[in-house]
């Protein structure tokens, strides 16, 4: 048996780090200011821990320290207090200090309301838009296979599935029922997959996969990885990054906010998924890829089952543009809840092509020349592209782009304040940050752009609970696991539609309250069906799948000829077997409803 590992990387920022202080710089600290705010307990410090504190005292953090108790009361308490605020300093690009500071620029701006686009002009990108199937896809399908060798995975995993009524990792969620295949399998079983088509008879490169957590997810996603043998990937290609939390705020002077019942403890909260740049560039993981020879970066988030079915083309699309950042986009409705991809133009000359909310976006329209805002084109979309929050990103400019911000992404803070004086917050806040903005750093001379694919091919994120997902309007996305699965269902069947099978129409059903297509169950492994060509060579003669039929396809040398099925079918095969499948099993079906058939080795 081998011995199975997995490297773990801590989130400590190399642009942060503080050596020990000099004598000189101890004596600058303030005795006086010390002890009227600890009194005591300043001889219970470390001289690291008085930099600290002399730094918070000079921010208006003395609330911290307010009424500490005298030394020998509380002394635990006390220094479990530093061990977090040490944790907090060393995670965040250029310390606490950095973090009250921004703070206090953000909050000031959202109080006096301040636009973050002034001065911008928007207008719409230049970037490729892809139809399934045809002549172009295929090229930059196949392209983007054998370009899958130079690149390394990123999965921004951060939550637990709560707002599903889920109380677990939402990685482990099944995609579909069918098979039961959860999304970190799903996510897996492809990055295999194109391992293996890209090596082309070469030896295959192992394709490395960082999956970001959380404190609530990190243990959680070990043992799902470990329990389950990594689902056939080699241990040593995972990597799990912690993210930390960051520090809330109390109010607009940007207070640290202390726990209600507990005054040795800063309430904390997530600070967005833009902190994996930050996290990739302190690991040192960036520089191990580049160095052994890989080209590109992907991005992608946690349940969206249709992902991989994208990726290889638009992977082709940024080696053939040579894109710095490439973003996977779909067609997007005017006004539609889903941000839209705009070149920003500002009046001293700057540019850049970035996501912009979809509810700063019509205003930003009409406050820029276009009277009706975020509106339709003669497509019958809105000319900027929706952003799904996958990126490709090439790896030699990334990593020069990190070393000038230590992946630090601009922010921005959301109070919820208590009335329209906006002088105190109903809660406490906190900075966030999105991986998307990454580009908002990037040199005008920087190669941005994007690649629009098909919604049904692309997009179908599982994020709202049942419950809400009835509530949404209808002609709107539900975005629950309900049409997660029954879009994956879709595509399938729409994918061997194109491969010449006859697929029966689907009917419109209601589910746990919503309104979906329903088309027959239809699955396979990545193995089997990576790209369009190779699903077409497995498919001949005169195929038909009934809707009522389910069909799972287990193995990568499955040929299906003259095949008509009617009821449910699965077929399991190891990797080296070869099974045809035709009129053969006609016969059968015609007596069993219901057949599985397993080939092994």
């Amino acid at each position: 048996m081998t011995n199975k590992r997995i490297c773990i990387y801590f989130h400590v920022s190399s642009s942060v780090f503080t050596p020990p202080p000099s004598t000189s710089t101890l004596f600058s600290i303030d005795p006086i200011s010390m002890a009227s705010s600890l009194g005591d307990n300043f001889n219970l410090l470390s001289p690291q821990q008085q930099e600290l504190v002399k730094m918070l005292l000079d921010n208006g953090q003395e609330h911290l320290f307010r009424d500490w108790p005298a030394p020998g009361v509380d002394d635990d308490h006390k220094n479990a207090f530093f061990d977090q605020l040490t944790r907090l300093d060393s995670s965040y690009p250029g310390g606490l200090e950095a973090y009250i500071t921004n703070a206090k620029r953000l909050l000031a701006d959202s109080k006096a309301g301040r636009n973050p686009f002034d001065g911008f002009t928007p207008s719409v990108p230049t970037g490729e838009t892809l139809a399934f199937g045809d002549e172009n896809y295929i090229k930059f399908e196949e392209a983007g296979v054998l370009e899958a060798r130079k690149a390394a995975f990123v999965l921004v995993a951060g939550g637990l599935g709560e707002r599903l009524g889920y109380s677990g990792i939402k990685l482990a969620l099944p995609a579909e029922t069918t098979t039961r295949t959860c999304f970190v399998q799903n996510y897996i079983e492809s990055i295999l997959a194109l391992q293996e088509a890209s090596s082309q008879g070469e030896s295959q490169t192992q394709i490395p996969l960082v999956i970001m957590t959380s404190d609530d997810t990190h243990g959680r996603t070990l043992e799902l990885l470990e329990s389950n043998s990594y689902f056939g990937m080699q241990p040593t290609q995972v990597t799990l990054l912690k993210q930390e939390k960051v520090a809330c705020l109390e109010d607009n002077d940007a207070r640290l906010a202390l726990e209600p019942q507990n005054k040795y403890k800063i309430q904390t909260k997530p600070h967005g998924h833009g902190d994996v740049h930050a996290l990739l560039y302190s690991s040192g993981i960036l520089k191990v890829w580049y160095e052994a020879g890989l080209k590109w970066v992907l991005f992608f988030q946690d349940t969206n089952g249709l992902l991989f079915k994208a990726i290889p083309s638009a992977l082709g699309v940024s080696a053939a543009k040579q894109y710095h950042v490439n973003s996977l986009a779909v067609p997007r409705k005017a006004k539609e809840a889903i941000g839209g991809i705009t070149r920003l133009t500002h009046s001293d000359g700057r540019s850049m092509v970035i996501n912009v909310e979809y509810n700063q976006l019509d205003p930003l329209l009409r406050a820029s020349g276009y009277p009706d805002g975020d509106v339709n084109c003669e497509t019958g979309y809105s000319p900027f592209p929706g952003n799904i929050n996958q990126l490709i990103l090439e790896l030699g400019h990334y990593i020069e782009e990190l070393s000038k911000t230590g992946g630090a992404i601009q922010e921005f803070v959301n109070p919820k304040y208590k009335d329209a004086s906006k002088t105190s917050f109903k809660s406490s806040t906190r900075l966030e940050c999105m991986m998307q903005d990454y580009p908002k750093t990037l040199p005008p001379s920087a190669r941005v752009g994007f690649t629009v694919m098909e919604t049904w091919l692309a997009y179908a994120p599982v994020k709202n609970n049942a419950e809400d997902a009835a509530k949404v309007p209808k002609g709107n996305p539900y975005h629950s696991a309900t049409s997660g699965e029954m879009a994956i269902y879709r595509a399938n069947s729409i994918i061997l539609r194109k491969a010449g099978v006859q697929v029966a129409d689907p009917v419109v059903q209601v589910f746990n309250g919503q309104e979906v297509e329903v088309w027959p169950r239809i699955t396979w492994k990545p193995k089997w069906g990576l790209t369009f060509n190779r699903i077409k060579s497995k498919v001949s003669g005169n195929c038909s799948i009934s809707l009522r039929s389910t069909l799972a396809i287990k193995g990568p040398n499955i040929f299906i000829e003259n095949l008509s099925v009617d009821g449910a079918l699965i077929i399991d095969a190891v990797d080296d077997a070869e099974v045809w499948l035709d009129k053969f099993i006609n016969i059968l079906f015609f007596y069993f409803l219901s057949f599985i058939l397993t080939v092994c080795s």
